[in-house]
């Protein structure tokens, strides 16, 4: 593989902070500050800490930024929870974007083991 973005990972997480940024757009904007931000640059970090780890040409590098993607996708569970029972998005719009988080946490552990094979 030659950059980072060939990972489908990567590319995943760049549609999610896609489809983030648009449902975003529908907040109140007294949010614009609170959730909105934070969700915002939870979501921007996955695919920017994939693309650090991945450019720093080192397992155990790819591997500290990989667990920080990992983090940040952890983070958004809640904040997806947290925007539901709020009702700043519906049932639908949760479902869709847990769904695509969830694929990203299990693709993120999945790489992450992988390469913790060959360092360890």
């Amino acid at each position: 593989m030659r950059t980072h973005k060939e990972l489908v990972v990567w590319q995943k997480s760049m549609e999610m902070v896609k489809c983030l940024y648009l449902v975003t757009q529908a907040f109140p904007k007294e949010e614009i500050y609170g959730i909105t931000s934070q969700m915002r640059r939870a979501a921007v970090s996955i695919p920017s800490n994939i693309a650090e780890g991945f450019g720093r040409g080192y397992d155990k590098e790819l591997i500290h930024f990989l667990y920080m993607a990992l983090g940040s996708a952890s983070e958004l569970e809640t904040q997806f929870l947290i925007c539901k029972d709020i009702a700043y998005i519906s049932d639908a719009q949760y479902q869709e974007l847990d769904s695509m988080n969830s694929e990203i946490i299990k693709m993120l552990t999945a790489l992450i083991n992988k390469r913790k094979s060959f360092v360890f």
